[in-house]
């Protein structure tokens, strides 16, 4: 029983005044527990919040505001091979919201076709996720590979990624994938899975996990909110992967130190883009690598490189140069709060999404159905947006702290 004086300690807990713990029990994966004959099973181990160090949430915090344009492909990632100009091209673009969590599987497979027939030189044009990923893979296969892109790391709108392990945000239409597709999918997801679990740990914590609240002003859930005519219907594969990855667990009511009556938790993996994106370049010149600053207008520039194979890992800028119109952008703004090293946890609330990593909070207005910033090629930030989203979840520790 939660009585007055012991929510109040839950409370404390988003004012870092102390630390809470569950009076309910939490299984791992809903497996059930084993039974001696003639006993009774001892329940399994409770789940304890710990102390959550409070969120500051206020605009005069906001450090900058950046936006990045997902490029979705109704029938997912072009991964096909073509001849353009006497070169061997192999497509690795269009991955919607999942560059990054899709980035090793999605090259492992670009990779196998472009060393196919025993090729040695191989050219990977854009220095974002796909391709860091694609070049280092190659080149840990034997090819010598040169990169070549207008833009390294930091200016890719890959760079600008939430950094939240998110397999199949927006990768594809559900009802225009060819029949293999979600196998494939599977496939990359895994590969990339297994490789990330190799980075856990390192200095810099380009890779890490992170506790997710997920918070909701209503007890019970409701019926899925109509889908506007026209929507696209999002792929779904979430459950293809639910022996590898984390399920989230309802918290009992009161067992909690947010001001809302349903909670959902779960622990998540999530990327330090900084720092991994640093690791990547790294790790590529040092083994022999080269990037080399080219810009293509039209594929008839390919005639440029020596390399007779070319891995195009262009992202979104795929839909100019290679005139791709099955490419719809799909906008995502972030708004960076100044870092908080204290916190270790992430919150969704109202349609809000928060992520703590150690170049900033991210805070990312993510809208109230899954059609948010679908179609919209807008790259300029939106200051109102980004104030709203910060005060929407200002409110929320506001509403903790007087609660306390």
């Amino acid at each position: 029983m939660i009585t007055t004086s012991s929510r109040r300690a839950v409370l404390a807990g988003l004012s870092g005044l102390g630390a809470t713990s569950l009076a309910g029990c939490v299984t791992q994966g809903g497996a059930p527990a084993r039974r001696t004959p003639g006993l009774i099973a001892p329940a399994p181990p409770a789940f304890v919040v710990p102390p959550l160090a409070p969120l500051r949430m206020s605009a005069d915090r906001i450090t900058r505001i950046t936006v990045c344009l997902r490029p979705f492909r109704a029938a997912g990632p072009r991964l096909d091979v073509e001849d353009v100009n006497g070169k061997r091209v192999v497509h690795n673009y269009g991955h919607g919201g999942s560059g990054w969590s899709l980035s090793w599987g999605s090259s492992t497979i670009a990779a196998g076709k472009a060393l196919e027939g025993g090729t040695k030189e191989v050219a990977v044009i854009g220095c974002g996720a796909l391709g860091l990923t694609s070049a280092l893979l190659l080149q840990r296969a034997g090819a010598k590979v040169t990169i070549y892109a207008k833009e390294r790391t930091p200016q890719t709108r890959s760079f600008r990624a939430t950094g939240t392990w998110s397999p199949d945000s927006r990768v594809a239409e559900a009802d225009k994938v060819a029949p293999g597709f979600p196998a494939l999918w599977e496939e990359m997801a895994r590969t990339s899975y297994a490789t990330y679990q190799t980075l856990l740990g390192l200095p810099g914590e380009p890779v890490s996990w992170s506790d997710r609240y997920t918070l909701f002003d209503r007890a019970g859930v409701g019926p899925p909110a109509p889908r506007p005519g026209g929507a696209v219907h999002f792929a779904e594969y979430g459950e293809r992967l639910r022996d590898i990855v984390p399920v989230s667990q309802e918290l009992p009511a009161g067992s909690h130190p947010f001001p809302v009556p349903r909670v959902r938790h779960a622990t998540s993996m999530q990327f330090n883009v900084t720092d991994l994106a640093h690791m990547l370049t790294s790790d590529f010149l040092a083994e022999g690598g080269k990037i080399v600053a080219m810009t293509f207008d039209t594929p008839a520039d390919l005639a440029r490189l020596k390399e007779p194979v070319v891995v195009n890992c262009t992202g979104y800028g795929a839909r100019a140069l290679w005139k791709d119109e099955t490419i719809t952008p799909v906008r995502g703004q972030i708004a960076w709060l100044a870092p908080q090293p204290e916190v270790r946890y992430g919150v969704y609330y109202k349609h809000v999404s928060v992520l703590p990593r150690p170049d900033g909070i991210v805070v990312q207005q993510v809208g109230d159905s899954d059609q948010w910033g679908y179609g919209v090629d807008d790259e300029r930030p939106d200051r109102a947006e980004a104030e709203a989203a910060v005060a929407t979840i200002a409110e929320l520790y506001a509403r903790a702290s007087s609660a306390a």
